[in-house]
Protein backbone atom coordinates (compact mmCIF):
# COMPACT_ATOMS: atom_id res chain seq x y z
CA UNK A 1 0.00 0.00 0.00
CA UNK A 2 2.80 2.41 0.91
CA UNK A 3 4.60 1.60 -2.34
CA UNK A 4 1.40 2.43 -4.18
CA UNK A 5 1.43 5.79 -2.40
CA UNK A 6 4.89 6.40 -3.85
CA UNK A 7 3.52 6.09 -7.35
CA UNK A 8 1.49 9.25 -6.75
CA UNK A 9 4.79 11.15 -6.75
CA UNK A 10 6.18 9.69 -9.96
CA UNK A 11 7.18 12.60 -12.21
CA UNK A 12 10.65 11.06 -12.49
CA UNK A 13 12.51 9.64 -15.44
CA UNK A 14 11.16 6.27 -16.52
CA UNK A 15 13.63 4.34 -18.57
CA UNK A 16 13.18 2.62 -21.86
CA UNK A 17 16.45 0.67 -21.62
CA UNK A 18 16.67 -1.90 -18.87
CA UNK A 19 19.01 -0.77 -16.09
CA UNK A 20 17.92 -3.24 -13.40
CA UNK A 21 18.05 -7.01 -13.12
CA UNK A 22 15.59 -9.37 -11.42
CA UNK A 23 16.68 -12.30 -9.28
CA UNK A 24 15.84 -15.58 -10.99
CA UNK A 25 15.62 -18.97 -9.32
CA UNK A 26 18.87 -20.07 -10.99
CA UNK A 27 20.77 -16.82 -10.30
CA UNK A 28 24.22 -17.31 -8.83
CA UNK A 29 25.11 -14.20 -6.81
CA UNK A 30 28.30 -12.40 -7.73
CA UNK A 31 31.16 -12.59 -5.28
CA UNK A 32 31.82 -9.10 -3.93
CA UNK A 33 33.24 -7.19 -1.00
CA UNK A 34 32.14 -3.86 0.42
CA UNK A 35 35.28 -2.31 -1.06
CA UNK A 36 33.73 -3.02 -4.48
CA UNK A 37 30.86 -0.61 -3.73
CA UNK A 38 32.63 1.88 -1.45
CA UNK A 39 32.13 4.51 -4.20
CA UNK A 40 28.49 4.74 -3.02
CA UNK A 41 29.74 6.46 0.17
CA UNK A 42 28.93 10.14 0.43
CA UNK A 43 26.20 12.75 0.65
CA UNK A 44 24.01 12.87 -2.47
CA UNK A 45 21.07 15.09 -3.58
CA UNK A 46 18.82 15.20 -6.61
CA UNK A 47 15.27 15.74 -7.84
CA UNK A 48 12.92 12.76 -7.76
CA UNK A 49 9.34 11.77 -7.02
CA UNK A 50 8.17 15.37 -7.26
CA UNK A 51 10.64 16.74 -4.73
CA UNK A 52 14.21 16.72 -3.49
CA UNK A 53 15.76 13.35 -2.68
CA UNK A 54 18.75 13.08 -0.37
CA UNK A 55 20.89 10.01 0.36
CA UNK A 56 23.79 9.73 2.77
CA UNK A 57 25.97 6.59 2.77
CA UNK A 58 28.75 5.75 5.22
CA UNK A 59 32.05 4.16 4.28
CA UNK A 60 32.40 0.42 4.91
CA UNK A 61 32.85 -0.42 8.60
CA UNK A 62 32.01 -3.57 10.55
CA UNK A 63 31.05 -5.60 7.46
CA UNK A 64 28.40 -3.05 6.47
CA UNK A 65 27.61 0.31 4.94
CA UNK A 66 24.73 2.36 6.32
CA UNK A 67 22.54 4.69 4.31
CA UNK A 68 19.62 7.03 4.81
CA UNK A 69 17.17 8.47 2.28
CA UNK A 70 14.79 11.39 2.67
CA UNK A 71 12.22 12.75 0.20
CA UNK A 72 11.11 16.36 0.69
CA UNK A 73 8.25 17.80 -1.42
CA UNK A 74 6.50 21.12 -0.80
CA UNK A 75 9.04 21.69 1.99
CA UNK A 76 7.73 18.67 3.93
CA UNK A 77 9.28 15.25 4.47
CA UNK A 78 7.24 12.63 2.61
CA UNK A 79 9.12 9.54 3.80
CA UNK A 80 12.46 8.16 4.95
CA UNK A 81 14.44 4.99 4.30
CA UNK A 82 17.15 3.41 6.41
CA UNK A 83 19.42 1.12 4.42
CA UNK A 84 22.35 -1.20 4.88
CA UNK A 85 24.62 -3.05 2.52
CA UNK A 86 25.96 -6.03 4.43
CA UNK A 87 28.75 -8.45 3.69
CA UNK A 88 27.04 -11.85 3.85
CA UNK A 89 29.62 -14.52 3.18
CA UNK A 90 31.18 -13.99 -0.25
CA UNK A 91 28.47 -11.57 -1.46
CA UNK A 92 26.46 -8.46 -0.49
CA UNK A 93 22.88 -7.88 0.65
CA UNK A 94 20.99 -4.56 0.47
CA UNK A 95 18.30 -4.08 3.15
CA UNK A 96 15.80 -1.21 3.30
CA UNK A 97 13.21 -0.14 5.87
CA UNK A 98 10.72 2.64 5.05
CA UNK A 99 9.20 5.18 7.44
CA UNK A 100 6.51 7.86 7.18
CA UNK A 101 7.47 11.43 8.01
CA UNK A 102 6.53 10.69 11.64
CA UNK A 103 8.85 7.63 11.69
CA UNK A 104 6.05 5.04 11.61
CA UNK A 105 7.46 2.00 9.83
CA UNK A 106 5.93 0.64 6.65
CA UNK A 107 7.31 -2.86 7.11
CA UNK A 108 6.54 -5.02 10.12
CA UNK A 109 8.83 -4.48 13.11
CA UNK A 110 11.18 -7.40 12.37
CA UNK A 111 10.94 -7.15 8.56
CA UNK A 112 12.91 -5.33 5.89
CA UNK A 113 12.95 -5.34 2.12
CA UNK A 114 15.97 -7.41 1.09
CA UNK A 115 17.70 -7.15 -2.29
CA UNK A 116 20.32 -9.78 -3.13
CA UNK A 117 23.36 -8.87 -5.18
CA UNK A 118 23.14 -10.31 -8.69
CA UNK A 119 26.31 -8.99 -10.26
CA UNK A 120 28.94 -6.34 -9.91
CA UNK A 121 30.78 -4.38 -12.56
CA UNK A 122 33.44 -1.67 -12.31
CA UNK A 123 30.99 1.19 -11.71
CA UNK A 124 27.71 -0.69 -11.21
CA UNK A 125 26.21 -2.89 -8.52
CA UNK A 126 23.11 -4.84 -9.61
CA UNK A 127 20.90 -5.85 -6.70
CA UNK A 128 17.50 -7.51 -7.25
CA UNK A 129 15.54 -4.62 -8.83
CA UNK A 130 17.95 -1.85 -7.76
CA UNK A 131 21.13 -0.77 -9.54
CA UNK A 132 23.69 1.65 -8.15
CA UNK A 133 25.76 3.34 -10.86
CA UNK A 134 28.80 5.56 -10.42
CA UNK A 135 28.46 8.05 -13.26
CA UNK A 136 31.48 10.08 -12.10
CA UNK A 137 33.19 10.93 -8.82
CA UNK A 138 30.46 13.53 -8.25
CA UNK A 139 27.42 11.81 -9.79
CA UNK A 140 25.51 8.73 -8.69
CA UNK A 141 22.46 7.19 -10.37
CA UNK A 142 20.19 4.69 -8.67
CA UNK A 143 17.87 2.74 -10.97
CA UNK A 144 14.80 1.24 -9.29
CA UNK A 145 12.30 -1.28 -10.62
CA UNK A 146 8.82 -0.62 -9.19
CA UNK A 147 7.32 -4.06 -8.58
CA UNK A 148 3.67 -3.06 -8.96
CA UNK A 149 4.01 -1.39 -12.36
CA UNK A 150 7.12 -3.09 -13.71
CA UNK A 151 8.42 0.39 -14.61
CA UNK A 152 12.01 1.47 -14.00
CA UNK A 153 12.92 4.90 -12.65
CA UNK A 154 16.26 6.63 -12.27
CA UNK A 155 17.29 8.82 -9.37
CA UNK A 156 20.15 11.08 -10.50
CA UNK A 157 22.23 12.50 -7.67
CA UNK A 158 25.04 15.03 -7.38
CA UNK A 159 27.57 14.85 -4.56
CA UNK A 160 27.01 17.45 -1.82
CA UNK A 161 30.30 19.08 -0.83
Amino acid sequence: MKTLLLLLFVPITFLHAQQTLKWQENTIPSKAALADVSWISGHWKGEALGGIAEEIWSSPLGDSMMGSFKLVADNKVKFYELCTINQTGPTLLLRIKHFDNDMKGWEEKDQSEDFRLIKIEKNKAFFDGITFEKVSDNELSIHVLFQESGEEATFNYKRVK
